[in-house]
């Protein structure tokens, strides 16, 4: 397996593999041995592991799915207690583990593993809490799991740090580094004694993921000047939160500068608009990223999409209102989509022409016009038909997973509806 990983980063890196069939978040295999003292489990998350003489210590610890599987390679790996356990940010899939170690260490009679964050993840956990039903909803669309259940319980940190943080376990130097990015909560890792980095997801062998639809501020600007920073080590080794080991100081070098260019360049842009007044509409019909970025096989948009990068940008710096006054105290969505199917004469009128611009590959104005067709005529079967068949053909366009996600679920809400009313007409006729 050892050789196979890095055979097939190697073929990433020359285009003759793609991330698209083999998307570094679905990623799950067996444990990689980097050297006689660190090893990398591909998950979900990404857990690294490093052996300090005196105990092991983790950078990511798995989800709650896959926790288990983490554990039981590690343990293949070293028996070793685990000493300190890094959490690189508060997202559901890189928390879950320490309790499988902490078990293990009260059956043992050692001492339990301790815990480090940045100061901001507890909140982070905290908010979670608050919000455990839209996060549950959310995840559910972004993924598809029909029955996610969000998580109200979580491990917290027995130790933050609000900008560095610098500590020894063994033989082992520890640096851990705070920088805003995809959260306001994330750590990067430094192991200087073996020049490798743990990047957490400010690195995930894709288009940054600094744009998210469902989730909430992200900081794009701060996240390229984090990746420079890490440049200016000189890592030899760069293990990322998602995806796979970039090994060779070149190599790194390159992947991480790409990726801040393409952040600096979306930001700038987008400030430059946003600064003679243009509003976000015609911002992100503006914004297209230098082609050569994104060309590179560690830099496509099968996860976030830089179009939503530019969303994120506003939102930072220029708050909700996107520049159309009609949006700022906006009508009802269904009153709008009635007022529309009445000028144009019916919502089936909108949804043919929505199904005829589908056919000369217009999917953006056609999702506004069954969508308006669905609110205004909320019965209607012809209608859902339709409006599932847009969504299904768009989501199968898209190559992100958040605009594949979104649009699959707008589809399958009208197959629910389809289903429904079959059922209902199955019952009416037996009971005549």
């Amino acid at each position: 397996m050892q050789k196979d990983i890095f055979e097939l980063v190697d073929d990433l890196w020359s285009g003759k593999a793609s991330v698209n069939e083999h998307h570094p978040v679905t990623q799950s295999s067996t444990l990689v041995t980097l050297s006689a003292s660190s090893a990398f489990v591909p998950s979900f998350a990404n857990v690294s592991v490093f052996d300090s003489g005196d105990g092991l210590v983790m950078v990511d610890t798995g989800s709650q799915f896959l926790a288990k599987n983490v554990f039981d390679q590690v343990r293949a790996w070293r028996s070793d207690r685990l000493d300190t356990a890094i959490y690189s940010h508060g997202h559901v899939d890189h928390v879950f583990g320490v309790p499988l170690y902490e078990q293990e260490a009260s059956d043992k009679g050692w001492n339990g593993p301790r815990v480090i964050s940045h100061e901001a993840l507890p909140l982070r956990f905290e908010r979670y809490i608050l919000t455990a039903g839209y996060n549950a909803i959310i995840n559910r669309r972004q993924f598809g799991f029909a029955n996610l259940e969000w998580p109200l319980e979580y491990r917290y940190p027995d130790k933050t740090y609000s900008h560095e943080l610098e500590f020894q376990v063994g033989d082992l130097d520890v640096a851990l580094y705070h920088a805003k990015g995809e959260t306001d909560d994330h750590t990067w890792t430094w192991i200087p004694s073996l020049k490798t980095i743990c990047c957490g997801d400010l690195f995930i062998w894709a288009s940054p993921n600094a744009g998210n639809p469902q989730k909430v501020q992200r900081y794009p600007k701060q996240w390229a000047l984090a990746l420079r920073k890490m440049i200016a080590l000189e890592p030899e080794v760069l293990l990322p939160g998602h995806g796979f080991p970039v090994v060779g100081a070149q190599r790194i070098r390159q992947a991480l500068v790409d990726t801040a260019d393409l952040l600096d360049f979306i930001v700038d842009e987008t400030i430059s608009m946003m600064n003679e007044g243009i509003a976000l509409n015609d911002i992100l019909h503006s914004v297209v990223p230098p082609q050569e970025l994104m060309e590179k096989p560690y830099l496509q948009p099968v996860y976030d999409e830089p179009e939503f990068i530019i969303r994120n940008v506003w939102r930072q710096y220029g708050g909700w209102y996107d520049g159309d006054p009609a949006n700022l105290k906006p009508a009802k969505r269904v009153e709008l989509a009635q007022e529309i199917s009445r000028l144009t004469g019916g919502a089936g009128k909108l949804a043919d022409r929505a199904l005829e611009l589908c056919q000369i590959g217009n999917y953006r104005l056609a999702c506004h016009l069954i969508e308006w067709a669905a609110l205004s005529a909320p019965d209607d079967e012809a209608i859902h038909r339709a409006r599932r068949t847009i969504f299904a053909e768009r989501a199968n366009l898209e190559t992100s997973t958040m605009s594949k996600g979104l649009f699959n679920w707008a589809a399958s809400e009208s197959q629910r509806i389809l289903e429904s009313k079959t059922d209902l007409d199955n019952t009416k006729g037996a009971s005549q």
